[in-house]
């Protein structure tokens, strides 16, 4: 079982944050699960569920939906198209998440979300510190600006932002197929 895995992916911190600052602060929504976090955790939908009506629902990886489209946020963002391109596996829901300073998400497990359960999220952070404490089964784990991670989000996971920046990533929910088996075999040669 793969519980955690650097991709070998990198992506340039410059470009990530430029495609940031095309978004508008009117276009993050607060999580809509306000039991797993304190403080403020918000996102912006790049790709949704196709009949998504409120942009709440277009933050949710809903179980059983299959067409997912871009969003007017995603059209405007180059570099990140760009990213998702890379990616040669079915891409379902994409989201940008912000976790603001002094702000925590509870720990909490994401059902059927890993590798082994044909399912795979993908973080790549753009806006980070190293008073951002992550934590997967226990064990603190470290991203930095432009990386790419997979996670076994069915596992205990918990985030602290103890820093003063907001924490960004951009995370992509994909089908795990035989091009994504591919990528994390080599990468786990290579760990």
């Amino acid at each position: 079982m793969v519980n955690v895995l650097k991709l070998p992916f990198e992506f340039d911190p410059a470009k990530l944050k430029e495609d940031l600052s095309k978004i508008n602060d009117d276009e993050w929504y607060l999580h809509f699960n306000k039991s797993d976090y304190e403080g403020d955790w918000s996102g912006i939908a790049l790709r949704a569920p196709a009949k998504a009506m409120h942009p709440i629902q277009k933050l949710s990886p809903l179980p059983g939906i299959e067409d997912f489209v871009d969003t007017d946020v995603l059209n405007k963002c180059g570099y990140f198209k760009t990213i998702l391109n890379n990616f040669l596996c079915p891409l379902k829901s994409v989201r940008l998440l912000k976790l603001n300073p002094g702000s925590i998400i509870r720990e909490h497990t994401d059902s059927f979300l890993s590798f082994e359960d044909g399912a795979a999220r993908i973080h790549i952070p753009i806006q980070t510190n190293p008073d951002i404490y992550f934590y997967l089964d226990g064990k603190r784990i470290i991203m930095n600006e432009g990386e790419s991670w997979y996670l076994n989000f069915s596992l205990k996971h918990k985030i602290e932002n103890r820093s003063n920046v907001d924490r960004i990533h951009l995370v992509i929910d994909c089908d795990v197929n035989e091009w994504l088996a591919d990528v994390f075999n080599n990468s786990l040669v290579g760990t």
